[in-house]
């Protein structure tokens, strides 16, 4: 990333990388904020709408949660937005709010390895779910019918739904692609300038760009994020299913059967040969195009009905005589047996 630079009146401009992919990025901050304050469409104006605060606060007041680096509980939260609300608001209307850094906390994946997860105050949670809440409208129409993760009426259970059907069809080879750290390695610059392409209101893509950047604190300590958002805020789910949906796209349209939840992603074709072309020609976009990392050790192609060797969201699937039929993986089933007997203990 490139260093910011400083104008004489003291306000702060774009990354130098960043200008060459929007033409108005010579202009200041504040001016920005001026100029699309009267202007249409007032995305940022939908966004700090009463309504959709108000909905935001809901949904995040529903789904609980831990307190952020303030200490701040979402039972704190009201009484205190009832005090703060007016202020707030005028705050992120004129460009001057600054979202504080997330809380960084580690949890086991259950393979090996952890998982860090980042969890924002629950102020700045309501914030970034009121923005989601917006975007939503514009991206839903625009993401592939193979896409599953975070989005509305769609499940886990749907996407391998979806496999089945194409196994059925005759596809029989599966590309499964493993990102090595995904949502840490997200690169900043590409992620704004997609935004841009349908976010004509730069004054929520500049409040975006400060969530990308608000930092980790680690020990008392604040890490700036240079690239990647960690996983925990209600914004970031959304923003990696826009990223991702260049892959889904691009992939739709050379007409290869792509099913993704997330970051977990399978490409499907009908012989051998056919896959190993997919899975050199999609490791190729997704590191050259995409800036992404894959991990190419457990990147491979495998036949779809490989009961011990291929796994998608904790289900195998297999051929017999009535048919392609889904099970539970045997991992997955061991994993649950192991917690099962945890929880019904004599101990407990």
């Amino acid at each position: 990333m490139g260093t910011e630079n400083v104008s004489n009146d003291g306000c702060s401009q774009r990354d130098s990388v960043e200008r060459k992919g929007y033409v108005r990025a010579h202009r200041s901050f504040n001016r920005i904020w001026k100029e699309r304050d009267s202007a249409e469409p007032d995305i940022l104006g939908r966004v700090l709408d009463k309504d959709n605060l108000n909905r935001a606060y809901k949904r995040v007041k529903a789904n609980k949660g831990a307190p952020g680096i303030d200490g701040m509980t979402i039972e704190d939260a009201l009484p205190w937005l009832k005090e703060h609300q007016s202020e707030l608001i005028a705050k992120i209307r004129s460009g001057h709010y600054t979202p504080s850094p997330v809380r960084r906390k580690e949890i086991p994946k259950p393979d090996d390895g952890v998982r860090k997860l980042g969890i924002p105050t629950v102020i700045d949670r309501i914030i970034q779910q009121a923005i989601a809440q917006q975007l939503m409208l514009i991206y839903e129409p625009l993401f592939s019918d193979g896409s599953y993760g975070y989005r509305p009426g769609r499940s886990a259970k749907n996407a391998i739904r979806k496999i089945k059907e194409y196994a059925e069809q005759g596809y029989t080879r599966a590309v499964v692609l493993d990102l090595s750290k995904y949502f840490d390695t997200i690169n900043h610059v590409k992620l704004l300038n997609l935004l841009r392409q349908n976010v004509k209101d730069e004054r929520v893509i500049q409040l975006i760009k400060r969530y990308l950047k608000s930092g980790v604190m680690e020990d008392g300590v604040v890490v700036p994020t240079e690239k990647g958002s960690p996983q925990g805020g209600n914004l970031l789910s959304l923003l990696a299913n826009v990223y991702l949906n260049e892959f889904d796209q691009e992939f739709r349209r050379r007409g290869v059967p792509c099913i993704r939840y997330a970051d977990d992603i399978v490409l499907l074709a009908r012989s051998e040969r056919a896959s190993q072309r997919l899975l050199e020609s999609s490791v190729k976009y997704l590191e050259g195009t995409l800036k992404l990392k894959v991990n190419r050790e457990k990147s491979r192609t495998v036949s779809l009905f490989a009961i011990r060797k291929f796994k998608y969201l904790g289900f195998c699937f297999g051929k017999g005589k009535n048919g392609v039929y889904v099970r539970v993986h045997a991992k997955s089933w061991k994993r649950f047996k192991e917690k099962l007997r945890m929880l019904t203990s004599r101990s407990k």
